[in-house]
């Protein structure tokens, strides 16, 4: 389920973040804690054998082992690999959220161009906007876990009243080893162009408008099956893993304490506990945990898409617009402003600070500057001595 939060950061406020690092869901805490303890755990045990288990050879070696792991580990570019591989997922991310199928503009369409009030033009009109979801419930249960789970068969989807048994039926019959979740736009296309033979549509016009927001929605259909046919490069992704998780597998043995007595660079202290390590853990193996969660919103994290609350918000509002609100209109009254030409509605005493005056530019301000200045200057066809090359003053 998404997390949300945009109210709380609302306003920018001292520390105004704060309170969203005490939440646990979605949180990076929520993401991160197994692997985070595995490598404290580990970090601490290898630290533990150092100290007690080691004999002196033993000692001198793993410390030689330390210094050259910590040197060399750096050398790892795991910023710069990290950096573009979580700006790639973020970029698809959220292309992947804006094209989102929403029916919206087609049940616009359909209800203010296909006409009749009778059983049959609502029967038209219900079904044209049932196939559309249809379509889109298609898709969804092809790429999102959450849906599928919900809708495992094509027997779930028309008990869910989504698909007749005779369109089941049909659709069962098309013999092809394509995903069909176009079959829905077909049969919206032939039951438009029938519609528009019967006068239910009195313009082509408005067919091809129909036609054109049709495929409009098809097309956001196809690019989401396409995002998940087609992801980021599985190479890329491993070396993105690889490069984070070696990196932290050196700073195992690299960022260890060692005997201060032996005078080592950099070893002058022995704290026992790697602060900044661990901090160095949190933020790089938390980044790649973003990308984790990110790469496919249609799972069931935290912060993936709700996949099927968009399906039943799409059916309810879509058949809500297209039945019961065709031709449904308020009786039409004046405005409390139709003597009035300059309409500015009231504030609340608490948002009495959002009234200001209309902006005019910013050089308005600098009219009170120069209104004292009556003289033109006007371009002269030649220099003269007195005056410079470019303007004279005419009083």
């Amino acid at each position: 389920m998404t997390v949300t939060y945009s109210s709380k950061v609302a306003n920018a406020t001292f520390f105004g973040f704060h309170r969203l690092l005490l939440k646990w869901r979605g949180s990076i805490y929520k993401l991160l804690y197994r692997e985070f303890i595995v490598f404290a755990v580990l970090y601490t045990a290898i630290s533990l054998m150092y100290r007690l288990l080691l004999t002196g050879a033993q000692k001198r070696f793993f410390e030689k082992l330390s210094i050259y792991c910590d040197r060399y580990a750096e050398q790892i570019p795991v910023t710069f690999v990290l950096g573009f591989y979580v700006t790639l997922v973020v970029n698809r991310w959220w292309n992947q959220f804006v094209n989102l199928p929403w029916p919206d503009r087609l049940m616009f369409l359909i209800s203010s161009s296909v006409h009749g009030s009778d059983e049959h033009g609502r029967l038209l009109r219900r079904t044209l906007m049932r196939y559309v979801n249809l379509t889109s419930l298609l898709i969804f249960r092809s790429v999102s876990t959450a849906v599928y789970k919900r809708f495992p068969t094509m027997d779930h989807v028309v008990e869910a009243g989504f698909m007749t048994a005779d369109e089941r039926k049909l659709f069962d019959h098309l013999k092809s080893p394509h995903l069909k979740y176009w079959v829905p736009f077909i049969w919206f296309g032939n039951l438009a162009a029938k519609a528009r033979k019967e006068g239910r549509i009195r313009d082509s016009v408005d067919l091809q408008s129909l036609m054109t927001e049709m495929n409009r929605f098809r097309s956001w259909c196809s690019l989401l099956f396409g995002y998940d046919w087609v992801g980021i490069p599985l190479v890329y992704t491993q070396v993105v893993t690889l490069a984070v998780y070696t990196f932290f597998f050196a700073c195992l043995i690299g960022r260890q304490f060692l005997d201060p007595t032996k005078g080592y660079a950099g070893h002058d202290l022995d704290l026992y506990i790697p602060i900044f390590t661990l901090l160095q853990f949190f933020f790089y193996a938390g980044w790649l945990k973003v990308a984790e969660q990110l790469i496919n919103p249609f799972g069931e994290d935290d912060d993936d898409f709700e996949t099927n609350w968009c399906i039943d918000r799409n059916l309810q509002v879509s058949l809500l617009a297209v039945d019961e609100m065709h031709m449904s209109l308020p009786k039409m009254k004046k405005d409390i402003y139709w003597d009035d030409s300059a309409a500015r509605p009231p504030y609340t005493l608490a948002a009495a600070d959002y009234c200001i005056p209309s902006f005019l530019g910013s050089t308005v301000q600098m009219g009170h500057r120069y209104t004292h200045v009556h003289s033109l200057l006007n371009l002269p066809l030649l220099p003269t001595p007195s005056t410079p090359l470019g303007c004279h003053r005419v009083h």
